[in-house]
């Protein structure tokens, strides 16, 4: 393998629960199993923001002049030095002032990198490699911001190494009554964070279906588990009002892993038509536990549903389309076979033994040398 000795810069790894942060810990989990099996010499992480310190991980705790000179001290030793974020993109300026030649890959998730750069931005692109986590992120990256194909290679997310998947669902009772889902209750869930300044993750068009599911389904419990900014918040209430739907609806909140688990081995229903998600992690972790999945077809939830193998996709910006296909899903509830049969898809192509083999082919053959493909990669 070409690369032997990877820097890993982060803005936040252990500190933030994101997609973001959950794709950078799988990859410390890749490195650790290529150091492991001797395909890389080492890897160490810096983190700009975290606090915690472990075994070839060290945070900075937002002390940027600190962070700026661990960078440089591992840069110059180090094979390839990997950003987990394009907000790092001025150390990696730096380190090629200093080292021309240094070996730089960039993580490309979603929307940071879908709206016009910076020119010197765009030119830097050029000049190194990206790794992007869908198609739908490749192409807009391509388009916005004239960063030619061949730099370009699709890595799609992975679950974490240790994933557990469930055909069972969680019926305990108590868990049951701290949400207010009787028995016998459909339980549509939906798992993102509520941002006012974002809105794109598809829970209204979602909640307005709601109004006219109900005259079908009225036994209909629609969950929305994330963090929430206090002005999205009250616009989501104030649409649950309007929509008269108090009864059926619960904004929870945020929730642990553990929790959201089992919130998704409730779930008969995974609903998020976003029209903005890079890739859309939360699309796996349903199917791993048994939900059927209703996603957007117009972003990188194409890739993470495998273009409607793993679940359904609708058109996010027609209403209809998401009432049409909650109605799909109410009525055709998935069986055991079909959540068996798309949790060994997932696991084929999501899987963490998968991401391992496909980082390792992509650390050995660059697009400089070797265009990859998504489909080179599958």
């Amino acid at each position: 393998m070409r690369s032997e000795k990877i820097l890993f810069l982060t803005l936040y790894t252990y500190s933030l629960t994101g997609g973001i942060e959950k794709v950078s810990q799988t990859i410390i989990e890749v490195f650790k199993e290529l150091e492991n099996t001797h395909k890389i010499i080492n890897h160490v992480t810096l983190s700009l923001h975290d606090l915690q310190n472990f075994k070839d991980h060290k945070g900075f705790r937002s002390n940027k002049f600190l962070y700026l000179l661990a960078v440089l001290k591992n840069a110059f030793t180090s094979d390839t030095i990997i950003l987990s974020h394009i907000h790092l993109l001025p150390f990696a300026k730096l380190i090629r002032k200093l080292s021309p030649k240094k070996r730089i890959i960039l993580f490309a998730h979603g929307i940071e990198v879908w709206k016009p750069l910076a020119k010197w931005k765009q030119e830097f692109l050029n000049g190194i490699e990206i790794w992007a986590v869908s198609n739908y992120t490749a192409e807009v990256l391509q388009k916005s911001n004239h960063v030619e194909h061949q730099n370009i290679s699709v890595l799609n997310n992975s679950l974490s190494r240790n994933y557990s998947y469930s055909i069972k669902k969680n019926s305990e009772a108590s868990f049951r009554d701290q949400y207010q889902i009787a028995a016998g209750e459909k339980l549509v869930l939906t798992v993102c964070r509520l941002s006012s300044s974002e809105q794109y993750k598809g829970y209204d068009l979602v909640l307005l279906a709601l109004k006219d599911v109900i005259k079908t389904y009225p036994n209909v419990k629609y969950i929305i588990a994330g963090k929430a900014d206090d002005m999205e918040r009250e616009r989501v209430l104030q649409l649950i009002q309007d929509c008269k739907l108090k009864a059926h609806v619960t904004l929870i909140g945020y929730l642990n892993e553990d929790k959201i688990k089992k919130l998704y081995q409730l779930a008969d229903i995974f609903a998020m038509p976003s029209k903005g998600e890079g890739f859309g992690l939360v699309y796996l972790e349903a199917v791993a536990n048994g939900c059927s999945v209703l996603a957007g077809n117009a972003d990188g939830s194409k890739d993470a549903l495998l273009n409607g193998k793993l679940g359904l996709l609708a058109d996010p910006e027609d209403g209809d389309a998401i009432y049409q296909g909650l109605i799909q899903l109410l009525q055709q509830p998935i069986t055991e076979d079909e959540i068996v049969g798309r949790q060994q898809m997932a696991e084929a192509n999501f899987g963490f033994e998968r991401y391992v083999e496909k980082v390792e082919r992509l650390l050995a053959s660059p697009p400089a040398s070797e265009e990859i493909s998504v489909q080179a990669l599958s």
